[in-house]
C-alpha cells in the first residue's frame, strides 16, 4: 500500500493551495496550507482521502482527526470548522476528495446485497473516519491517473467511482452511504430538511413545519437532526447564518449591523455574541484578520 500512497501523492502534488478540480467529475484535490477562514464553511456530502499531514474536523461539539491513509465520510451537508498540518518531516498537507451524488449511489446499491444492520449506537453522526484498505487506495489511483489521460475520463471515471463508493459501502461506514441513497431514511429525511434550512437560512425558523415535513413526531424530528448533525435545527441554522455573514462581512465589505440583518438577525448585539461563540473574536476584528491574512498571501 506504501507504493500507492506514493504514487497518489505524486500525482495529488500538482494541486494548489485552494480546492483544486481535476477533470474528473466531483473529484477534487488539495496541497498545503489553507487559511482557517476557507476551512470555515458548510462541507458538501463528501469522501475525502488524507494523503499527507494531517486534518481536523470540527462539527458541533465533536472533533475528528485524520492522518494519512485514512479517509473521512460526511454523508450530509455540515457547517464545520476545519485546520490541516503538514506532515511531521515538513511535506505539505495533500488529500483528494470524491463529492458524493446520490444518483450514483442508487443504482449501485440496487447491485448489492443488503448488509446486516450495524448497532444502533453506530449509527449516529452522519461524518466518521475509518483506516484506507489497499483495495480502495487502488481505485483512487486508478482515477487520479486519468488526470494524464482526460480522453479516458468519460469512459472510465464512472467505473472507477462506482469502485470507490463500492469499497467505501464494505468498510465501516457503508452505513451512511445506504442511509442518503435510500429515500425513506431518517438521514434522508433529516437531509431534506437541511436543504430547506439551507434556502431559507435568513426566515424564521419553524421546527414543527419541519418535523411534519419530514412525517415525524416534533420529538423524534429533533432527536434524529440532533443524532446526524450534532446540532439542533436552530443551531444548524445560526450556523450557517454566521458562515454567511462572514463572507458578507470579509468578500462584500459589509457593516457588522448590515451582516447581520442580512443573514437574519433581529439584533446586532446579540449576533456579535453568537459570532464570538463561534469564531472566537468579534465580527470586526476577525474580517480585519482575515482580510490581513488574504493581503499577506497577495503580496
Amino acid at each position: 500500500m506504501e507504493n500507492q500512497l506514493h504514487e497518489l501523492r505524486t500525482l495529488a502534488a500538482r494541486a494548489e493551495n485552494r480546492r483544486t478540480e481535476t477533470g474528473i467529475p466531483r473529484v477534487a484535490m488539495v496541497q498545503g496550507a489553507i487559511p482557517e477562514h476557507q476551512l470555515a464553511a458548510v462541507y458538501e456530502p463528501m469522501i475525502n482521502l488524507i494523503l499527507q499531514g494531517s486534518k481536523s474536523m470540527t462539527v458541533g461539539d465533536r472533533t475528528l482527526r485524520y492522518d494519512p491513509a485514512t479517509y473521512f465520510v460526511m454523508s450530509i451537508e455540515l457547517p464545520a470548522v476545519g485546520s490541516v498540518h503538514p506532515a511531521t518531516s515538513g511535506e505539505p498537507y495533500l488529500a483528494v476528495a470524491l463529492t458524493l451524488d446520490p444518483a450514483v449511489l442508487a443504482p449501485l446499491l440496487t447491485d448489492l446485497p443488503k448488509p446486516a444492520a450495524p448497532p444502533e449506537q453506530s449509527r449516529e453522526a452522519g461524518f466518521s473516519v475509518a483506516a484506507v484498505t489497499p483495495e480502495l487506495m487502488d481505485a483512487w489511483v486508478r482515477m487520479l491517473r486519468l488526470m494524464d489521460r482526460p480522453a479516458d475520463i468519460p469512459a472510465l471515471s464512472p467505473v472507477y467511482e462506482r469502485e470507490i463508493l463500492y469499497r467505501v459501502l464494505q468498510g465501516p461506514h457503508g452505513w451512511m452511504l445506504r442511509e442518503i441513497a435510500a429515500p425513506d431514511t431518517a438521514m434522508a429525511r433529516v437531509s431534506l430538511a437541511i436543504q430547506w434550512i439551507r434556502r431559507a437560512f435568513a426566515e424564521p425558523l419553524r421546527v414543527e413545519d419541519m418535523a411534519r415535513t419530514a412525517s415525524m413526531s416534533v420529538s423524534a424530528f429533533h432527536r434524529h437532526f440532533k443524532a446526524v448533525t450534532t446540532l439542533s435545527p436552530l443551531q444548524y441554522q445560526k450556523r450557517v447564518r454566521l458562515l454567511q455573514a462572514r463572507t458578507l462581512l470579509v468578500a462584500n465589505a459589509k457593516s457588522v449591523t448590515s451582516a447581520a440583518f442580512d443573514v437574519g438577525y433581529e439584533s446586532a448585539t446579540q449576533f456579535s455574541r453568537d459570532y464570538v461563540r463561534v469564531f472566537g473574536l468579534s465580527p470586526a476584528r476577525d474580517a480585519a484578520r482575515i482580510l490581513a491574512q488574504i493581503r499577506g498571501r497577495a503580496d
